[in-house]
């Protein structure tokens, strides 16, 4: 049996906290380890920042939609925007063995999301873009 429950907030840097709050109740609801809210709050963040500074660049900040089903074994996130598509296969990967002072400001979000999350999933249509990042833990 799963549960399902879903947020919408401004795509603002305001949301964030309210999305890490929500991660936490629910989480806690179904009594999931803390190293895996870090993980699910560390990944949400980092998406929905992406989402904030980019997604919307040059428009009028819109919405995001954060769903979190949990499943026996798993934990699955989608978050939705209607900003800008993006692609993350596009994106570069950082280089994390060069040295702190070599290294480019920014872009581990992408990073940061594929090693907390073992699946991800990108999808863009009509109807907005959407993010799916599941977490396998065991119960």
């Amino acid at each position: 049996m799963s549960q399902r429950f879903q947020i919408t907030r401004a795509a603002e840097l305001e949301s964030l906290q309210v999305f890490r709050d929500f991660i936490a109740e629910c989480c806690a609801r179904h009594a999931i380890p803390n190293e895996i809210v870090f993980d699910l709050k560390l990944a949400v963040d980092e998406a929905c920042t992406n989402i904030i500074q980019h997604g919307y660049r040059g428009m009028d900040p819109g919405s995001i939609i954060l769903a979190l089903r949990f499943e026996p074994d798993r934990i699955l996130v989608q978050i939705t925007d209607f900003g800008h598509v993006f692609e993350p296969d596009d994106a570069p990967m950082p280089d994390v063995t060069a040295a702190l002072e070599e290294r480019e400001v920014g872009g581990l979000g992408l990073f940061l999301i594929y090693q907390t999350m073992d699946n991800i999933d990108y999808q863009a249509s009509d109807d907005g873009n959407t993010l799916t990042f599941t977490k396998l833990y065991r119960a």
